[in-house]
């Protein structure tokens, strides 16, 4: 799904400088230990083929010697077209972020020392180079030391495994995995040496007759996928509408892991809140665990640059209790330890430290918006696709537009900026779908990263629409209104709470991307009945200070 039936076909001519370059590489790391003679050959040496006649020594072979492993592997990634990478949902896990979910899945597994031989089999089921897998080979590789070297490197296909569809990452993560057991294969008596083992296969990491395993590692392709009727069967109970690669990943993983099995991923953020992975939240916590989650605080970089939330999630067949939430900035430390969260429903998680009061809390309380009446939807207009219908001034079957900018601030008002496309055209059919005619709450789905607030929310009152007409409401905006007659939050109660601290805070633990959905919105925690009634008559100074207090963001 991931992969290429010919890789040759998109190399460019720089990744194949890579992989030509790779003896010369395996060359130094082989003379480095000792080694000479038929050792130095990594065609001998693996007794492997590349996926490619390497012709040539490139110019860029005398600057591989000093590279590790990892920067090999990126070497190799990040010399693929851009438009291979978006295709095929390739990208390189940073050094540093495959060492901490190392450590995340140590955790999860019980392991305590600080160096640890692995328990059990250990899989990364879309390796690529195999960045995920060289911190645990390393570590059991020193943990074996004092034993027979011979018997460590035939026991290592047992206990490590990568696949991935693309046989040239598989060749390039099998050579420097192999890099990292030769100071153990420099240890076997010339008589006794064998071709070292292979332990990354070209393969379908999503394959249903993959062994057991103790852990899975992943930082799996991404983005939306088409499956087959037969995939749509097995993976029925974690889909809702369509299919993300991730998360089909995540729930392939799950049924792969033995009684004892740890999952570990680096993930975009989204299965933590999003309506699409519902099901996946319910199915993953009704069988594991979230023993950890760790928030990456560079957005960028780890998808293939694009920018959005990240995390490293480790999750644990055993009934943990408690999930520890690290931040993984320029240092490690905990931001909280929380009630393992549980269902469908967004999780709340707290990105910092003081919002892990606001998390608690709001773990606690009985309610959502949804449960008090209220529904969410997104506006209609996607103006990209009407733009031979928008006009700067009014005419005839022209409805005025509400865009993002007109909510800045918390007032409803028109900028200045979409004086050129204030008005749309509509045909009379289509009047019932886009327009709307009765007040409500509207805020905008997206914020930028340096905004204060992530609830950016104006009125639309009964005046407003004496003034505006009947409005379009655009894209990235949502729009709050009752779902029946008598909510349990008047619509001014509703309005003033959303421009509270503490809520924007709420709203940070459920989502880190600065989209805001409707489903997320109509998932926001809210006290009991009577609690909300004793607020509708506060002053909003008043109700500031009862609403942090409840939510303990004071």
């Amino acid at each position: 799904m991931v992969g290429s039936a010919d890789p040759a076909a998109e190399l460019t001519p720089t990744a194949a400088a890579v992989l030509c370059a790779i003896p010369a590489w395996w060359v130094a790391r082989a003379t480095k230990v000792g080694l000479s003679g038929k050792w130095l050959d990594v065609h001998q040496a693996l007794n492997v083929e590349p996926p490619l006649v390497l012709a040539g020594a490139p110019p860029l072979e005398r600057d591989c010697g000093p590279m590790t492993g990892e920067q090999v592997g990126s070497a190799y990634v990040e010399a693929l077209s851009d438009s291979t990478r978006a295709r095929h949902g390739r990208h390189y896990t940073p050094a540093a972020l495959a060492a901490e979910l190392w450590v995340l899945t140590k955790r999860a597994l019980g392991l305590k020392s600080e160096v640890n031989a692995l328990p059990g089999l250990l899989r990364d089921p879309a390796c690529g180079a195999a960045a995920l897998l060289l911190p645990a080979l390393r570590e059991h590789l020193v943990a074996s030391w004092d034993t027979d070297p011979r018997l460590v490197l035939n026991g290592l296909p047992r206990l490590i495994e990568g696949v991935d569809t693309d046989p040239a990452a598989a060749w390039v993560a099998n050579v420097v995995m192999a890099a990292e057991m030769l100071p153990t294969f420099a240890r076997v008596p010339e008589r006794h040496r064998r071709p070292l083992p292979c332990l990354a296969r070209v393969g379908d990491g999503l394959a249903t007759d993959l062994a057991p395993a103790r852990a899975v590692l992943m930082n799996p392709p991404y983005g939306r996928v088409k499956l087959s009727e037969a995939d749509r069967a097995r993976f029925a109970d974690t889909l809702y509408g369509h299919a993300n690669l991730y998360g089909i990943f995540m729930a392939a993983a799950e049924q792969t892991l033995d009684q004892e099995g740890v999952l570990s991923a680096l993930v975009p953020t989204s299965f933590t809140a999003g309506r699409y992975f519902a099901p996946l939240r319910a199915m993953l916590s009704s069988r594991m665990r979230l023993q950890s989650i760790g928030f990456v605080e560079d957005r960028s970089g780890v998808f293939g640059g694009v920018l959005q939330e990240t995390c490293l999630a480790a999750f644990t067949r055993k009934r943990a209790r408690r999930t520890t939430v690290p931040s993984l900035g320029s240092s490690v430390s905990t931001v909280a330890t929380v009630d393992t969260p549980r269902g469908d429903g967004p999780w709340l998680l707290p990105r910092r430290t003081d919002l892990a009061p606001v998390a608690a809390a709001a773990a606690t309380m009985p309610l959502t918006l949804a449960d008090c009446g209220w529904r969410v939807s997104t506006g209609p207009l996607v103006w990209n696709r009407r733009k031979a219908d928008l006009f700067a001034r009014p005419g005839n079957n022209r409805h005025p537009i509400i865009w993002a900018a007109d909510i800045d601030g918390g007032t409803l008002h028109r900028d200045s900026a979409r004086n050129n496309t204030r008005y749309v055209r509509l045909a009379d059919k289509e009047h019932g779908a886009y327009l709307l005619t009765e007040p409500a709450i509207l805020a905008q789905r997206t914020t930028a990263p340096e905004q204060p607030r992530r609830i950016v929310a104006a009125e639309l009152t009964a005046d407003d629409l004496d003034s505006w007409g009947d409005v379009v409401v655009e894209n990235h905006v949502n729009v709050i209104r009752p779902a029946n007659l008598v909510p349990l939050i008047s619509p001014g109660l509703l309005y003033r709470l959303l421009s509270t601290d503490a809520i924007d805070r709420l709203l940070r633990c459920i989502s880190g991307s600065v989209a805001l959905s409707a489903y997320e919105l109509e998932s926001l925690r809210l006290p009991d009945a009577d609690t909300l009634a004793s607020w509708e008559t506060l002053s909003q100074e008043a109700l500031e200070r009862k609403v942090a207090v409840t939510y303990r963001a004071t």
